[in-house]
């Protein structure tokens, strides 16, 4: 997690450096469901590898977005969660699903 003094000054460059990849909003919007095991996040997101999820958990962990509770069964089991910040990415990822939806129906439409 960055510091306030590495920040960018710019707030919407802060919130693409969160969450400005291919696969972190696609994180978030499998996580805003509530709960998820490791598998279940993977197999929910097309094409992603192993290790750029692991990758992408980790950092947002460190950002503080995501937390990750071990419980000590056998087999040991991990879930992943949004933060309190993290929901707070929710109104974010439903204006991104919007856009998505209209440009999609402009398309089909040819409208645009």
């Amino acid at each position: 997690m960055l510091n306030k003094d590495e920040l960018p000054a710019c707030p919407v460059a802060t919130t693409v450096g969160l969450i400005g990849n291919k696969w972190k909003p696609l994180i978030l919007r499998d996580l805003l469901k509530g709960p998820q095991r490791f598998k279940y996040l993977q197999f929910g997101i097309e094409g992603i590898s192993p290790k750029v999820l692991t990758e992408n958990l980790r950092q947002m962990e460190d950002d503080g977005l995501v937390k990750r509770e071990i419980f000590p069964e056998v087999p040991l089991r991990v879930e992943y969660s949004l933060t309190e910040l993290g929901q707070r990415m929710k109104p974010i990822i439903d204006a991104l699903a919007k856009f998505g939806n209209e440009y999609k129906e402009i398309i089909k439409n040819k409208s645009l």
